[in-house]
């Protein structure tokens, strides 16, 4: 009966370096969970806490009702996918896949059947008696991952295993890793630094920010409805604006725009206000609707083009993303108006 993974009030220094402060999260059976963070937010500090390579100094994790974090990593039903892959040189692909099984006095002729058995569940079938240096980088990831699979986890923890690749490759094995993740139902906690990575694979993401978790929800939770100003620019681009009550109404200072807007913010007098680039368009200079804006940066990416437009009363750049098939040809030095959809903004508590 597959189980659900509990991480309570997580804490782990090191030396003057608190790496988790309190951190707590429950990952359901099967669910394929992110942790999504800067560099140093803790993330793979409670990965590897998870997989038993470091002890906590607060806190418990629990397997079900069992108590994982008091087990030695060799007893914990968890597989680990390094980011360095870790494969041995001196072994062929199925000697490599085979390491757990070896390690566990697994029998011959099983182990054969098990190795063949996870190959082809990766797409590497009859590759059994390769050398790990006749294999592209997207193989070495696929055997790393059967020799994480082969002994049947009920976790299996990915760190950052992709970061070395291509864009193109990563892409491609981001939806390997998924849709394998469905056929096994194994529960997967993947740590990442990319937040696309963590958006397009997850079923939710718990975002790291100085050892605690900020916040955790589905991709379209976190990217919708960020709860912090550090969510909001983390996941994704956004544009942060400053906003007071006045009146009943409310009032944008960088924007220059009184709104009568039931924000809801629970009454906070002063707050901030989290638009997306693509909540921005563009209407003609002689439009007296909208806010006056000079157009300052503008990129074209495929399906999209990008600008960055100023206007006199924001401290920074406003960032604005729109469908190339719909945009007009916009130069740098152009004076437009932005039309800027407040429906789908994000209200933050100010920091």
């Amino acid at each position: 009966m597959p189980r659900s993974l509990y991480m309570t009030a997580i804490k782990k220094a090191f030396g003057p370096v608190q790496a988790l402060d309190g951190a707590s999260l429950t990952v359901g059976a099967g669910e394929f969970v992110s942790f999504l963070g800067p560099s140093g937010c803790g993330k793979t500090t409670l990965l590897r806490i998870i997989a038993g390579f470091e002890k906590p100094d607060a806190g418990e994790i629990r397997l079900g009702d069992e108590r994982l974090d008091t087990l030695p990593p060799y007893r914990r039903p968890v597989g680990m996918l390094f980011q360095s892959l870790a494969l041995f040189p001196h072994l062929s692909v199925g000697g490599n896949v085979a390491f757990g099984l070896a390690v566990r006095g697994e029998a011959a002729e099983i182990a054969r059947r098990k190795v063949s058995a996870a190959l082809d569940l990766v797409e590497l079938g009859g590759f059994e008696d390769r050398r790990i240096h006749q294999l592209s980088g997207g193989q070495r990831q696929r055997v790393a991952l059967a020799r994480a699979l082969i002994t049947e986890p009920e976790l299996l923890l990915l760190d950052e295993p992709l970061s070395a690749l291509d864009l193109k490759l990563r892409r491609q094995l981001q939806g390997e890793l998924r849709r394998l993740q469905r056929r096994t139902k194994t529960t997967f906690v993947f740590v990442t630094h990319d937040q696309e990575e963590a958006m397009a694979m997850s079923d939710r993401v718990a975002v790291f920010r100085s050892g605690r978790i900020e916040q955790v929800g589905t991709p379209r939770e976190i990217y919708r409805h960020p709860a912090t100003r550090f969510v909001a620019e983390f996941v994704g681009e956004t544009n942060i604006f400053t906003a007071e009550r006045r009146d009943g109404g409310v009032h944008l200072r960088e924007l220059g725009l009184e709104i009568p807007w039931p924000l809801g913010a629970a009454g906070e007098p002063n707050f901030l206000v989290s638009v997306r680039p693509e909540c921005i368009s563009l209407l003609p200079a002689e439009d007296a609707r909208g806010v006056k804006a000079a157009v300052v940066e503008a990129e074209f990416s495929g399906m999209t083009v990008r600008l960055s437009a100023i206007i006199p009363e924001a401290p920074r750049e406003i960032r604005i993303a729109l469908p190339s098939d719909r945009a007009p040809d916009v130069r740098v030095g152009t004076s437009v108006r932005l039309a800027i959809d407040l429906s789908s903004a994000s209200i933050l508590p100010r920091e």
